[in-house]
């Protein structure tokens, strides 16, 4: 790890900890993108998520790489994003119809073949992030708290909530023959 230590006053030992950003680059890209994929429902939406969320780390490099869990900071940082940039795509598609009175827009950008992510996007904003950050980014319920900034009886409420709607939603589309 490269890692720039000014003053004596640190050993090597708490130099170690902290990686250089290529580093936490290389070892969450890739987690980074799949969150924003499954929350924005559009490959190249998720790259320029991900990418955003790499440069704001990387400006506040000095400050992120002290966090306890600078990947869980990026984590939040990609899910408040990409919910933010699907409330403004449907926001535009919505002017768009309006504007031009044209029903064939599509407010997905690239559709997606698993029922399961198109019906956790349709979930309330919390819920959608609490189930991408438990089930596609691995976290354990006291990361989703720290991440989303509350409890983790919340987190487990809307992990709740969002399992009894998807059910529902699923088993719907499989009573009716949508695969």
């Amino acid at each position: 790890m490269s890692v720039v230590v000014s003053g004596a006053e640190q050993s090597e030992g708490a130099a170690a900890l902290y990686e250089s950003f290529d580093d936490f680059y290389e070892r969450e890209a890739r987690r980074a993108v799949g969150l924003a994929f499954v929350l924005s429902g559009s490959r190249s939406a998720a790259e320029d998520l991900a990418h955003d969320a790499f440069v704001s780390a990387l400006k506040k490099w000095n400050k992120v790489s002290h966090y306890d869990n600078p990947g869980a900071w990026l984590s939040k940082v990609v899910a408040n994003a990409a919910v933010s940039a699907t409330r403004r795509r449907k926001a535009e598609v919505k002017a768009l119809i309006l504007l031009r009175g044209d029903r064939a827009v599509s407010v997905e950008e690239i559709p997606i073949d698993n029922s399961l992510w198109e019906a956790v996007r349709k979930l309330p904003k919390r819920q959608a992030q609490t189930v991408a950050l438990r089930y596609w980014d691995g976290r354990s319920i006291s990361e989703v708290a720290h991440i989303l900034g509350c409890s983790e009886n919340t987190v487990k409420t809307h992990l709740r909530r969002a399992k009894h709607t998807l059910a529902e939603t699923l088993d719907d589309r499989s009573d009716h023959g949508h695969h």
